[in-house]
């Protein structure tokens, strides 16, 4: 018998199936995965580790800051003094037309809520505007340069930070009036100082890397070195930066708001609705509590998603 015959009849009494078989080769051949059922796969992780709390919060934020005059329920202004100090539509004596209530004239709770957060959204645009833009190009200037530049720039951003926000914007107030550009002017005055400290640290470290030494050699400006070759590679900490600020921007302006300086009557701020309603907080809680609420979340929000770009553009957080 052949050798060829004899191997295939002894697989066949076995059950084994000959080496050189295909369907043996099949068995052994790794499982291949469509790329496109890859890439869904991968999409569809990453759209799951994406905050998707924040996010909604910040995007409802947005919208109704640019779009809120035409989302109220009811006119913010619009007074009745004999629907005040209705409870909101879930408890007894409540309506459901106003929905979180109404205040000590009769004002509907949700629209003036609604309203109040434009104030706090171009406080908060036109603030770190200026603020990032002026601290960055001072960070940028003192830490490529150095030397006295950088000296009296830094001691003079400690002095900035030092001193309280809240005085500066008082004494900006008694001599310039209260407003929104008050407000924008005093957070302005005190953010540059921490953009310009976190940029200059960053600086420090890119400007001594080799594409950076590479560029001097090949005759580049000080001018494009440090807007071409080192500004980018600090940007991420800027978008971080900006967006942890935010928050805190909002709770500036909360604060002046309910001590007086900020935006003044009748514009809703909710920092005013918070003081407003702290004299009826035992009767009619619902002023103080919902506005109060609005400014935590949106706070809580911002810093979230401040948190989580740091965590994802920071190489070394993201590797572990």
């Amino acid at each position: 018998m052949p050798i060829e015959i004899q191997e295939l009849a002894t697989s066949t009494a076995t059950g084994a199936r000959p080496a050189s078989s295909p369907a043996h080769a099949l068995s052994r051949a790794p499982l291949e995965v469509p790329a496109a059922r890859l890439s869904f796969a991968e999409s569809a992780r990453a759209l799951r580790r994406l905050p998707w709390f924040p996010l909604i919060v910040i995007a409802v934020f947005v919208l109704i800051s640019l779009f809120g005059q035409w989302l109220t329920p009811v006119s913010d202004s619009a007074q009745n003094l004999r629907l005040r100090f209705l409870p909101p539509a879930w408890l007894e004596g409540g309506n459901i037309e106003f929905l979180l209530g109404t205040d000590n004239l009769g004002r509907d709770l949700l629209s003036r809520i609604i309203v109040g957060a434009r104030a706090s959204f171009i406080v908060a645009i036109s603030a770190l505007a200026f603020g990032s833009a002026l601290g960055s190009l001072i960070g940028l200037a003192c830490g490529y340069f150095g030397g006295r530049l950088d000296s009296f720039l830094m001691r003079t951003a400690d002095g900035v930070m030092a001193f309280p926000l809240v005085l500066a914007a008082l004494l900006l107030v008694a001599v310039i009036g209260p407003g929104v550009h008050t407000v924008v002017i005093a957070v302005s005055l005190i953010l540059w100082a921490r953009f310009a400290r976190l940029i200059r640290s960053e600086v420090l470290s890119v400007r001594e890397r080799d594409f950076v030494k590479l560029a001097r050699i090949a005759g580049a400006s000080n001018l494009r070195i440090m807007l071409v070759h080192i500004l980018p590679n600090v940007l991420n900490s800027v978008v971080v930066l900006l967006t942890l600020q935010l928050g805190f921007v909002i709770i500036v302006e909360a604060t002046l708001s309910f001590l007086g300086a900020g935006v003044p009557p009748p514009t809703p701020t909710w920092g005013q609705m918070v003081a407003s309603g702290r004299t009826y907080i035992e009767t009619a809680w619902w002023m103080s509590l919902f506005p109060g609420l609005a400014i935590a979340v949106v706070v809580l929000s911002f810093n979230l998603l401040g948190d989580w770009l740091r965590d994802h553009l920071d190489p070394k957080l993201r590797q572990l």
